[in-house]
C-alpha cells in the first residue's frame, strides 16, 4: 500500500511538471502569479519572496525557441550554405 502511494505521488509530480513545462507562456505566468499570491495570503512567504517565486515559476527552463537569452549567438555565414544543402528530397542512394 505504501509503495503504491509513493509511486502515485511520483507519477502525479511528473504529470504536473510535464503540464507546467509545456503550458502556454501566458497561462504559466498567470498560474505562477496566482500561486505566489496564494502563498503570500496563506502567510507562507512575505511579499518580496512571493514576487521572486512568481518570477521564477513564470520562466521556461532550458533552451527553447524564445531567442531571449542570447546564448545561441549569431549564425555564421558559412553555416547557412551547409544547412540549405541538406534540405532537399531525402534520398538514400543516387541513380
Amino acid at each position: 500500500m505504501t509503495q503504491q502511494l509513493i509511486v502515485g505521488l511520483i507519477v502525479a509530480a511528473a504529470a504536473f511538471y510535464a503540464v507546467w513545462r509545456w503550458m502556454p507562456a501566458g497561462w504559466r505566468r498567470s498560474a505562477a502569479r496566482k500561486l505566489a499570491t496564494g502563498t503570500h495570503r496563506a502567510g507562507l512567504v512575505d511579499q518580496q519572496r512571493a514576487d521572486q517565486l512568481a518570477a521564477s515559476l513564470a520562466k521556461t527552463s532550458g533552451c527553447g525557441s524564445c531567442d531571449s537569452c542570447g546564448s545561441c549567438g549569431p549564425k555564421a555565414a558559412g553555416k547557412k550554405e551547409s544547412d540549405e544543402a541538406g534540405r532537399g528530397a531525402l534520398s538514400t542512394h543516387s541513380r
